[in-house]
């Protein structure tokens, strides 16, 4: 039996990124920048007005706070102006916020410490030199990286590349993920199941667990158990995906028939994985482009944990993040849990925070009946128990995977 380590490291060699493609901006968010973007101007380009109010030499109002000083005003200029203006000495320009400064002004008067007169002002606060003002390259100056490659594209970083002039970047693409569930006894919800059939729960769970971790999912939805079909299924899926997972064709005698009805495509290794639940996994790179092809268990709960442990690692690694895992802390545990000693156990479990200390607890949910499906949708968080624990005891702080966050 291989251990967890072991599967993810041969799993995470195997990663597929796809080459960078160049988008425009407003289909960047939440990919990675595959290139260093260099502002090829300064940002802003020209000393700017940072405030409502009035260019003036400091120099003219130093004595403002004692002696209000009265300037004449020259004009106005707004934000955009391409109109050059000369300030002249114990003048004023209004100016607008972003306006570029005219020459020789080098401060801006806040419009509210001013009185207005007909075609003056009356100054009642000195300013210092450059108050006010966003100097040329004050935010990004030429040759500068506006954003680094490898940065998560978020609304912020959108606004940088546009800022600089950017209409298109280059990006890491989302990875194409297919799911598959396998089974002549799945019926897909809507429909009404006979005695010896159930609904598919794995390609709508795992579809959603893939997008969520980032992926550009096709759920292919069910194929029932005849080898042609499931070959021609997964041959043709691999030609368009950089991930393949098959739910349902783990373990025993279907495990040992998929392997075989896929041997054509390549090698599948079904050696069991020492965590519980879902050791009866496989994994194989198919196709010519040796592409990453994952089976897991039919059970939603052991298919849910295997891909959270062993898959979702993948895609995001596939996405360029340079920490592909969940987010893990220590949590103190509330109620007693038990695993498979043995092997490394993923309980489901609810996080909480203490109301006075803000210390993180964690309470297990559904018991040891790790095969139900409505504890898991409970779940925030899955408590890792290393493969020489069976139990754990309250008051034990146990390793704690942030599964998605709930609103």
């Amino acid at each position: 039996m291989r251990s967890v380590d072991e599967q993810l490291a041969r799993i995470l060699a195997a990663a597929v990124r796809p080459s960078p493609v160049r988008v425009a901006i407003a289909e960047a968010q939440g990919l990675s920048c595959a290139e260093e973007v260099v502002a090829e101007r300064a940002l802003p380009k020209a000393d700017q007005a940072a405030v409502d109010g009035y260019a003036v030499r400091s120099v003219d109002v130093k004595h403002a706070d004692t002696e209000p000083a009265v300037l004449p005003v020259a004009g106005d200029a707004a934000a955009g102006s391409r109109q050059s203006r000369r300030l002249q000495p114990g003048q004023a320009v209004h100016v607008g916020t972003g306006a570029p400064l005219p020459t020789l002004a080098d401060a801006v008067v806040p419009v509210e410490d001013t009185e207005w007169g007909s075609d003056r002002i009356t100054v009642l606060r000195s300013v210092p030199s450059a108050a006010f003002v966003r100097r040329e390259g004050d935010d990004v100056r030429e040759g500068d990286v506006a954003v680094r490659r490898g940065t998560a594209i978020g609304p912020a970083q959108v606004a940088m590349l546009a800022a600089v002039g950017r209409e298109k970047v280059l990006v890491q693409p989302k990875p194409r993920v297919s799911v598959i569930s396998l089974g002549d006894e799945l019926v897909d919800p809507g429909g009404t199941p006979g005695t010896e059939q159930v609904y598919d729960v794995n390609s709508y769970a795992l579809a959603a667990a893939a997008r969520d971790a980032g992926a550009e999912v096709t759920r292919v939805g069910i194929v029932g158990f005849d080898p042609k079909r499931l070959r021609e299924v997964v041959e043709g899926r691999l030609l368009l995906s950089e991930i393949v997972v098959i739910a349902g064709g783990a373990g025993g005698s279907v495990g040992s028939r998929v392997r075989s009805c896929l041997s054509e495509l390549g090698e599948l290794d079904t050696e069991r994985v020492a965590m519980h639940p879902g050791s009866a996994q496989g994994f194989g790179l198919l196709g010519p482009d040796r592409v990453p092809t994952f089976l897991l268990p039919a059970n939603p709960v052991s298919a849910f944990v295997g891909f959270e442990v062993l898959v979702r690692p993948i895609i995001r690694s596939a996405l360029g993040k340079s920490n592909p895992h969940r987010r893990v802390i220590t949590a103190e545990l509330v109620s007693p849990v038990s695993s498979m000693k043995g092997r490394r156990g993923f309980v489901r479990g609810r996080l909480l925070r203490d109301s006075e200390g803000g210390d993180y607890l964690v309470q297990p949910v559904g018991g040891s009946e790790e095969h139900l499906l409505a504890p898991l949708a409970e779940a925030n968080c899955l408590m890792t128990l290393d493969e020489e624990v069976s139990e754990a005891t309250p008051g034990e702080r146990l390793r704690v995977s942030f599964l998605s966050q709930r609103s």
